[in-house]
């Protein structure tokens, strides 16, 4: 992994650069680990900072993230391309927990609050299912939409809890025959339909409309269906099954379009991409004024 697809690309942060790059193959994000210690720390030589903290995180026993760390070429305020050592996200989150700095508080109350969040979820999944609402409706998205995008979620499970039955194994497979419906009914492959909407780490569903969505949930619900009455056993007769109950959503598709003269499928998406360690930041800029707002809460009620 060298050099990836927008490996010059700049993010703002603070009026601060950094570098990141975008693996299209992984999806995911490489942020340019010098230049977020610079922005945390403010120090004048991050390159000696990163340096002495990688020693840090082996001495503690970061094995792991210390041997994952990659590099790719990236370019320099020189206008030159130099390997440079970066993280996805998880591993720089990971890295900001071991950085001594004001500025990097912020992302630690949130990992915590996140970390808290979690462990509640697990006691409790209702409450999983209300934060997803609530993040929803943050994000601006209406209820009628919200409710049905809760649905398709529950129809999805259903699903790879009948693939479960069936054989198939989780990860590489379900993303096959997750492929398979999808060209069934919409004609691309989920990489495709993503790509068409201009996305990257957001999930599809997210971004699609109604109709796409519904769509959706048929598609799904018929394999599930199929599968019940066909019985197919492993991956094979299991991807047979995904292109047959996804040809189902594709055949109702093509009479609306036929009866309308408008296409379901289109370029819209909900929001334009938004950096995700900003996005973090501002969680977490928030999180005190939320956190002062449930004192008083609680506070009253005593």
């Amino acid at each position: 992994m060298d050099e990836l697809k927008n490996s010059d690309a700049i993010q703002l942060f603070e009026d601060k650069k950094i570098r990141t790059a975008w693996d299209e193959e992984q999806e995911e994000w490489y942020f340019s680990i010098v230049d977020v210690i610079a922005v945390l720390t403010g120090t004048e030589n991050p390159r000696r900072y990163w340096s002495d903290l990688k020693r840090k995180l082996k001495k503690e026993g970061a094995v792991e993230l210390y041997e994952k760390i990659v590099q790719l070429k990236m370019l320099s305020s020189d206008g030159k391309k130099y390997k440079t050592d970066v993280a996805n996200t998880e591993q720089l989150l990971r890295i900001i927990q071991s950085i001594p700095s004001p500025k990097a508080e912020p992302f630690k109350a949130w990992l915590a609050m996140v970390g808290r969040e979690r462990i509640e979820e697990t006691i409790d999944p209702e409450q999983a299912i209300d934060r997803a609402l609530e993040t929803y409706l943050k994000k601006g998205y209406s209820e009628e939409w919200v409710h049905q995008r809760l649905l398709a979620i529950r129809i999805r499970n259903e699903l790879t809890d009948e693939w479960k039955k069936r054989g198939v194994a989780k990860g590489k497979e379900y993303a096959i025959l997750t492929d398979e419906i999808s060209r069934a009914w919409s004609g691309m492959t989920t990489r495709q339909y993503k790509k068409l909407k201009g996305l990257k780490k957001e999930n599809l569903r997210d971004n699609m409309s109604d109709l796409e969505l519904v769509l959706t949930m048929l598609a799904e619900a018929s394999t599930t269906d199929i599968s019940k009455v066909s019985n197919p056993q492993g991956f094979s007769e299991n991807q047979d099954v995904a292109r047959r109950g996804g040809k189902v959503a594709g055949i109702a598709r093509q009479a609306l379009e036929a009866e309308t003269g408008k296409p379901v499928i289109t370029a819209q998406n909900a929001n334009d991409f938004r950096q995700l360690v900003t996005d973090i930041v501002e969680d977490a800029a928030a999180l005190p004024e939320h956190l002062e707002e449930k004192d008083d809460e609680e506070n009253k009620d005593e």
